[in-house]
């Protein structure tokens, strides 16, 4: 199970450290492209979840590598769950359905990662 949750947990920290460093460094008009919802946001909303992306992708990794306070792993990964869950309801509100896919998978992908963390537990 550790090994599952290393290879789960390091994809979806280099996911979020890729997503979440775009959100915190790049002009709104750069991420339009690939992220159309910021055009509805205020930039320091999307700075803050690209803030709390990169807090849930260090979350996953260091407590448990370090040994320190490994259980804050399992408040990370349901952190990224909770953070999918508000992508998910942006998306529906625009009525960009078809958009929800990455969203669900990377849900599905945080809530199995926080149900391995628990081996720390």
């Amino acid at each position: 199970m550790e090994l599952a949750y290393w290879i789960l947990g390091g994809l979806l920290a280099l996911f979020y450290v890729y997503a979440g460093g775009k959100k915190v460094v790049q002009r709104r008009e750069q991420l339009l492209p690939m992220m159309g919802w910021v055009d509805t946001m205020p930039m320091p909303l999307v700075r803050t979840i690209g803030v709390l992306e990169l807090l849930g992708a260090l979350g996953l990794i260091l407590p448990p590598l370090t040994g320190i306070a490994p259980p804050l792993a399992l408040a990370a990964a349901v952190g990224l769950v909770l953070i999918q869950v508000g992508g998910i309801v942006t998306h529906l509100r625009r009525g960009e359905a078809k958009l929800i896919g990455l969203n669900i998978g990377l849900l599905l992908a945080a809530a199995v990662t926080a149900w391995l963390a628990t081996v720390w537990l």
